[in-house]
């Protein structure tokens, strides 16, 4: 017995040290396993997106300006696929999500709409017309439990359809045209733009992009109030993602995104951080899971759009 025992040891440890070649090498089953939330996910060319969001579990969906087009994908792998078709004539700006009924809201841009989507199959649940087409345009969206918003960034208003606890869509009779007073200063260009909610659905911020100027309301309120930034301003602000007390900006022509940490009743902030990325160009909407900011890269820049214009989300640590 005791002459056998090293040849067991030996053996052993020969089979660990295969076992771990194998698993190791190019044909091992380590190898095989796909890239784990990559830091860019490519989208189709020429798809022109705009708006981002995050729905259940690692899927995130993205906007087409092109035709109203939206692509789906999985963070953890990068991979997707177009799963709903575009038109036309149509757009898909910025998009929300509300995770008890598993539907998708969709802005329309010039097209005065609001469109609603089933996240799961694609397929089109009901659409709101908001405003005159051609004559507004329907810039973004939160869902609230109570509602979901919609802003203008061609008029001093915004947008409210009601929702049951359930996430049960509205009537058209019942959305309601609310008008952007006390604070709220309306410039040539675009204005309302992102928008965003306390966890509650009390407040609502939104970013003014031509004066960079951020406003907290009450949701269903007239009344704007300026939010204190001790004297900064984010202009080129686009898509607001906020997580507790603290407010992500994206600043679309500027590549970055700023960091406001907000007093606990939204009518102070500080920029504490900048966040830059080499793979930003021209970010507009972003979405948070885990500790990354997913952004999505609208590429303003490159006008007239082409077909081959290559287009991705991009993450970064926040």
């Amino acid at each position: 017995m005791m002459k056998k025992f090293p040849v067991l040891l030996v053996g052993s440890t020969l089979f660990l040290a295969m076992l771990f070649l194998f698993i190791a090498s190019p044909g091992g089953a380590m190898a095989k396993n796909p890239t784990v939330f990559p830091d860019v996910i490519p989208l189709p060319d020429g798809f022109r997106p705009e708006g981002v969001v995050i729905g259940r579990g690692s899927t995130i969906y993205a906007g087409s300006l092109a035709d109203g087009a939206v692509y789906r994908a999985n963070l953890r792998t990068g991979e997707g696929e177009v799963f709903i078709s575009g038109q036309a004539g149509m757009l898909a700006v910025g998009l929300s999500y509300d995770g008890r009924s598993n539907n998708l809201f969709v802005a329309g841009g010039p097209g005065g709409d609001a469109r609603v989507y089933d996240a799961n199959s694609g397929a089109l649940l009901a659409s709101y017309p908001l405003a005159t087409p051609g004559q507004s345009f329907i810039n973004d969206a939160i869902v609230t439990r109570e509602a979901v918003y919609f802003t203008n960034s061609f008029a001093p208003v915004y947008y409210r359809l009601p929702l049951d606890k359930n996430g049960r869509l509205p009537d058209v009779a019942d959305v309601e045209t609310i008008p952007l007073g006390g604070d709220f200063v309306q410039v040539s260009g675009f204005n309302s733009n992102g928008i965003e909610a306390s966890a509650d659905g009390r407040y609502l911020i939104i970013v003014n992009s031509s004066t960079g100027t951020l406003y907290r309301l009450e949701a269903g309120s007239s009344d704007a109030m300026a939010i204190d930034l001790g004297g900064d301003v984010v202009t080129s602000g686009d898509g607001l993602v906020r997580q507790g007390n603290t407010l992500y900006v994206v600043r679309n022509f500027l590549n970055q995104v700023a960091v406001v940490e907000l007093s606990d009743d939204f009518t102070r902030g500080e920029i504490v951080e900048t966040i830059t990325s080499a793979d930003f160009r021209i970010p507009t909407t972003a979405d948070v899971f885990g500790a990354s900011l997913y952004a999505v890269n609208a590429r303003f820049d490159v006008q007239p759009p082409q077909p081959d214009t290559e287009y991705e989300i991009v993450r970064v640590s926040r």
